[in-house]
């Protein structure tokens, strides 16, 4: 054997992640495996047999280097509601019970298997299903304050030792299983978000803003919810479409992602006019208007696929923007960002949101793996080498190194965000009161 690590694993729809981290902090590797079956799958459903076999590839990518393993946390995907019985999985990009809370949603989602199996069924969470498959307890892991969901375990709290692993899976039997969460509280852990002041964008597919902010100054108005650290809270919300939108526009105009990005690059900022709404899915905050479907405005014979490439980018920071300039007009003040996922792997995407939203944007050397490194840094404060959930401070994780991005304010920015805000009114607007 080598060194001693923990595992952390993200369980996404289309993926798994895993983070394998020393007792130092240092990373001992990074894995992605891709479910090639994903492609295939209805619109926010997911076969869990194909996730179990990339979960099983993952694990065994880590322990082809010969490592000990003290623990194996995971997290994932939220709300996202698995059969035990192993049918398809109602995922979080489904429509089932949306503009409901957490709590709700999940109970919509276990009804409508329910309905659809036309039987009683076991539901769990997604990183609660995969620990039970490595041989945990039937448990529901919960961050700080969340509510407990109906019949989806007995309630533990993140960062909770709930078993041992029985062997499945390749992984040797007696590793501790830990008790993760969504893939947001893993991912604002490793970011950092406990400091006030801090901001966070966990990126991927979706996005948003989350500031951290001690609960005593908390504006009453906003939503919170507790962070790693106690005595901080994180105010803020999530989109609906980030990477998403770019792999849209990328399948729409038959360009790889790589080669939309490169085209941005030669489109100046404010897109030569155009201007994206990215609302092909509706939108959550600030609008929390599920009916909103996407808009381009301003097209010319001029405007290309790089122009509308850039467009996205810029619609994407602008909507970060408009929950920073809510959070702001409440007393929230947001010193710097820390951008995680795929998205955050493009510095020109990253220069974008910093000069938009007008503060510094830190990137973390591995950005799409955020979450699986959160989830490690669960499985190590379980086995004692870290301070657990609700530490005093951030003293004691050892998080990822990162590099920052400056901001370069610009006047087309200035205009672009007031039409986005403007645009979307209009759209908002024009909605029917009665087609809710």
């Amino acid at each position: 054997m080598t060194d001693s690590v923990v595992i952390g694993i993200d369980l996404g729809s289309s993926g798994a992640r895993a983070a394998a981290v020393n007792p130092d902090g240092t990373t001992q590797c990074w894995v992605h495996e891709h479910f090639p079956e994903a492609s295939t799958w209805p619109a926010g459903r997911a076969d869990p047999n194909a996730w179990l076999a990339g979960l099983e590839r993952t694990l065994q990518a880590v322990l082809s280097l010969n490592v000990e393993v003290a623990a194996i946390g995971v997290g994932g995907q939220a709300p996202t509601t698995v059969p035990m019985s192993d049918q398809f999985v109602v995922t979080c990009r489904n429509p089932i019970g949306s503009g409901l809370s957490r709590r709700d949603q999940h109970v919509a989602q276990h009804e409508f298997l329910e309905k659809e199996m036309g039987c009683a069924v076991v539901p769990a969470q997604s990183w609660d299903w995969a620990l039970r498959k490595l041989g945990a307890e039937a448990i529901q892991s919960l961050w700080l304050a969340e509510e407990v969901l109906p019949g989806f375990g007995e309630p533990v709290m993140t960062g909770t030792i709930i078993g041992q692993s029985d062997g499945s899976l390749g992984v040797g039997k007696g590793v501790p299983l830990v008790a993760g969460s969504s893939d947001f509280y893993m991912s604002s852990w490793a970011g950092g978000l406990g400091e006030p002041g801090l901001g966070h964008d966990p990126g991927g597919r979706t996005g948003g803003v989350g500031v951290a902010v001690l609960a005593s100054r908390r504006p009453e108005e906003l939503f919170g919810f507790p962070s790693v650290v106690a005595g901080v809270e994180v105010v803020g919300g999530p989109v609906n479409a980030h990477g998403e939108l770019l792999e849209w526009w990328a399948a729409v105009s038959g360009k790889t992602i790589s080669e939309l990005l490169v085209a941005a690059e030669t489109v100046p900022a404010g897109s030569e006019g155009a201007l994206v709404l990215p609302y092909l899915d509706g939108e959550r905050a600030p609008r929390w208007e599920s009916r909103l479907r996407g808009e381009i405005h301003g097209l010319s014979f001029n405007t290309g696929a790089p122009e509308i490439a850039r467009a996205v980018l810029e619609c994407a920071a602008y909507g970060l923007r408009h929950i920073h300039e809510e959070l702001k007009a409440a007393g929230v003040e947001m010193d710097a960002l820390t951008c995680a996922g795929s998205p955050a792997k493009s510095y020109l995407w990253n220069s974008i949101k910093a000069s938009v939203l007008e503060v510094p944007v830190d990137v973390p050397d591995q950005p799409e793996q955020m979450s699986a490194y959160g989830c490690a840094l669960a499985a190590g404060a379980a086995v004692g080498w870290w301070d657990g959930v609700g530490a005093d401070d951030m003293g004691s994780w050892p998080l990822p190194p990162r590099s920052r991005v400056e901001p370069e304010p610009s006047e087309a920015y200035s205009e672009g965000y007031e039409r986005f805000v403007a645009l979307g009114d209009a759209s908002v607007a024009l909605l029917s009161p009665n087609s809710q």
